[in-house]
């Protein structure tokens, strides 16, 4: 039977039906319990292994939308848009520039693949879009593939034009072995790439991808090195296929450090294109993906370095937070269990500058004997020597938890020009129908 923990709301993975959920505890392993009328009974691991559950809470005060664009009639997760009862800012905006993709990955947020891609005055609606709703936030451009869009660079510059500091792009990487090309992207002012990467081993890349892409990946790290464009390495974390691999990444980071600022864990969601039907070894939780590479480092990465975050809910991620020295990991953040609660306006504004600040490349020159000519000379230094570990534990229709999609921060930008959470954006359903997209298989 277990204990119950906690009382929320979910969806039924057939009909999108909302649901009362539990939340319980079994042994030492948390799950999420509904139950449908139509459809009957799901359960679903949501939480494996230390810290706890428990530990792991962060109170946070609302931060409501300023500019909602949808009125709140069915209530969440249908009313998405923001809605006025959405508990979060946006930090990142993230628009699609296209559908069309060059590989077609066993799993996929955006089922990509459609020969579709909005024009140009379009993506400038999108952008007025999120000025209007959010102001300067972070802008990720994602599809699909984007560097399929032969005027990406285009895009990238109106976003900058119109007001947006900050502008991130999310891509397998393969377009980005040729260097002019990069060039072009860099001239145009993109701050930094979400670099699809999930492992150091070919044999990853079969499996996922469908093809070795290790190559091509590390080609890419190269091209962005060599024009200053600060790296982030984002690995979707599959059970029994990559999550040996963990470290490996870290390592590759670290030997790569000021270009690559971090290592974006993403524990594998069910939404989208996926294999099939997930059931609960299927699945990796943020506690789980913590221990992993704490185990895999030898030591030299301790569970006491993550933290639970101060923007979206607390069961959403992990982060900690480095500086590099003599290729080891100094942390500069500790535990956050039992953490004072949170204003979530201010914990908006701590996410994006974050990113902004450190996802970025910032290079300090030094004398030739190591030596800083001024305190802040040695602080840029050590920023330019920072390095993060993250995760976001992205959900799906069977362990949706409308409590966490409510303090969602990542907001997709529809056709309509709303602003979706993410995990509401992507659902579907058992059969492959989307909620928002529209797309099914």
């Amino acid at each position: 039977m277990g204990e119950i923990i906690g009382v929320t709301k979910s969806i039924c993975p057939i009909c999108f039906k909302t649901l009362k959920a539990y939340k319980i505890k079994k042994n030492k392993d948390i799950y999420i319990e509904k139950k449908c009328r139509e459809h009957g009974k799901f359960e679903t691991i949501i939480w494996r292994e230390s810290p706890t559950y428990n530990s792991w809470k962060r109170s946070k005060t609302a931060a409501y939308p300023e500019s909602p664009f949808t009125e709140t009639s069915e209530g969440c997760p249908h009313d998405c848009g923001l809605c006025s009862n959405h508990r979060q800012h946006t930090c990142t905006a993230l628009i699609e520039v296209t559908q069309k993709c060059n590989l077609n990955c066993k799993f996929c947020f955006a089922n990509s693949g459609k020969n579709s891609e909005p024009d140009i005055e379009t993506i400038k609606y999108y952008y007025q879009r999120v000025m209007k709703a959010s102001g300067n936030c972070n802008i990720q451009l994602s599809g699909g593939e984007p560097t399929l869009r032969d005027d990406l660079d285009e895009i990238i510059k109106l976003g900058h034009d119109m007001g947006f500091s900050f502008i991130q792009l999310n891509t397998n990487g393969l377009k980005l072995k040729d260097l002019e090309y990069v060039k072009k992207l860099k001239k145009a002012g993109l701050n930094s790439v979400f670099l699809q990467f999930d492992g150091m081993d070919d044999n990853i890349y079969s499996t996922l991808r469908g093809k070795k892409l290790l190559k091509y990946k590390m080609a890419a790290v190269e091209n962005l090195k060599k024009m200053d464009i600060g790296v982030i390495l984002v690995c979707t974390v599959v059970p029994g296929v990559n999550d040996y691999n963990l470290y490996e990444i870290v390592k590759y980071g670290i030997e790569n450090i000021p270009y690559v600022r971090g290592v974006h864990f993403q524990p594998v969601s069910y939404f989208g294109r996926i294999p099939n039907t997930p059931k609960d070894k299927d699945r990796i939780t943020l506690p789980e993906v913590m221990n992993k590479l704490c185990k895999q480092s030898d030591g030299l990465i301790n569970i006491k370095d993550f933290n639970p975050p101060g923007c979206e809910n607390a069961f959403c991620s992990f982060h900690s937070n480095y500086i590099e020295v003599d290729n080891k990991l100094i942390p500069v953040s500790g535990s956050g269990c039992g953490c004072k609660e949170e204003k979530g306006e201010e914990g908006s504004r701590k996410a994006k500058d974050f990113v902004k600040r450190n996802w970025t490349i910032n290079k300090t020159e030094s004398n030739n004997d190591g030596k800083y000519k001024s305190f802040d000379e040695l602080a840029r230094k050590v920023r330019e020597n920072f390095f993060s570990i993250s995760a976001m534990a992205f959900q799906d229709a069977w362990n949706l938890d409308i409590q966490r999609l409510r303090d969602c921060c990542i907001h997709v930008v529809s056709k309509e020009g709303n602003l979706i959470p993410f995990c509401a954006y992507n659902l579907t359903n058992k059969d492959g129908k989307s909620l928002y997209r529209g797309i099914n298989k």
